[in-house]
């Protein structure tokens, strides 16, 4: 039994977290709504059959069986409505702010969660060289001691994070590196580092070691902002390198997939999980703000619209594009729910 249980908690456990950023996300729309004069119908976690539920003034909240999300439905948010509190019938300016305050919400928590990852530290890393592996390529290529690399490929670098995706499936081995030496900038060309193929996907070997700078309130300060940029910017780029081909449908994951890393990742230490949950929600309001159908983005494209060119697109018609959007996303989480799977069982 002990044994049977020891496998199974670090799952439950994943799935706990997920169910907190998705609150978190429907608390941001929630909380908004009521503070700009929405009703909200019901506040729920999880999908399908009620397992608890409770009327507070007209608000209900209720628990539901499928721990695979949440909504926060308010009146006329998908319909129209004669209530002169109802969503669509409030200025464009309220309902924008109501739907971005998802993903902000999201956002806010994963720079707390980043914050909460990096007050054990005592010292942080720099993107300043300091020393190299014995026969190191990259010293051996121009890279010197004392460089501040700030981009890799015309990327900007704002912590080692970032150095860690920039030499990730690079081809030949070989990047363009540009570092500030003696206070000036300068390109070093073709910098060549040995490589290592892991889960089919290639990786540079950083054969060279960064300074450390001691921690302090306005260096802590520094060190969380720039760990969020490096976050969102990786997942920016994650999303284009996906898009142009760079990486293929096997680098992507579902819930399935990252419910089995979270559950790796928390057999070993739950402390550790701390750093991939801010990953996680930092990509999942990025992740909704993106113009896609069904996806708070998309609906904030539809009030954008409404506000530059007063006139709102019918309703009916938005809905059916929000249908249409919704679709596809399940269609496509399907499938990589089925990666995922086929990839545990091979595994």
């Amino acid at each position: 039994m002990a044994q049977i249980w020891g496998n199974v908690w670090p799952y439950l456990v994943a799935i706990l977290l997920f169910l907190i950023l998705i609150i978190i996300h429907e608390f941001g729309h929630f909380i908004a709504a009521k503070a700009l004069g929405v009703r909200v119908n019901e506040f729920a976690v999880g999908f399908g059959p009620k397992l608890l539920s409770k009327r507070l003034g007209e608000t209900k909240y209720a628990l539901n069986l499928i721990p695979l999300g949440g909504y926060c439905a308010m009146e006329g948010e998908d319909e129209t409505s004669t209530d002169s509190r109802a969503f669509c019938n409030k200025a464009a300016w309220r309902r924008l702010l109501i739907v971005v305050m998802g993903a902000v919400f999201n956002l806010i928590f994963g720079l707390i969660l980043i914050a909460v990852s990096l007050a054990p530290q005592q010292m942080f890393a720099t993107t300043t060289v300091a020393k190299f592996d014995e026969g190191a390529k990259s010293a051996q290529y121009g890279l010197k001691v004392n460089d501040e690399i700030t981009h890799v490929d015309g990327r900007r670098i704002y912590s080692t994070y970032d150095l860690s995706y920039a030499f990730t499936n690079v081809e030949d081995g070989t990047v363009d590196i540009t570092v500030k030496r003696d206070g000036e900038k300068k390109l070093l060309e073709n910098v060549k580092f040995a490589t290592e193929e892991i889960d089919g996907i290639s990786y540079l070997t950083r054969d060279f070691y960064v300074y450390g700078k001691e921690k302090t309130v306005g260096s802590y300060i520094t060190e969380t902002c720039n760990t969020a940029i490096s976050y969102s910017a990786v997942i920016w780029r994650s999303l284009i390198d996906l898009i142009s081909g760079k990486f293929g449908i096997s680098a992507v994951s579902g819930p399935v997939g990252l419910t089995a890393a979270i559950g790796s990742v928390a057999k070993q230490s739950l402390q550790s999980l701390i750093p991939i949950m801010a990953l996680i929600t930092i990509n999942l309001g990025l992740f909704n703000l993106l113009p896609i159908p069904a996806l708070d983005g998309g609906r904030v494209l539809f009030i954008l619209f409404e506000m530059i060119f007063r006139k709102s697109v019918p309703q009916k018609h938005e809905s059916l594009v929000h249908a249409i959007g919704f679709i596809v996303l399940i269609a496509f989480m399907l499938l990589v729910t089925f990666k995922d799977i086929w990839s545990l069982i091979a595994g």
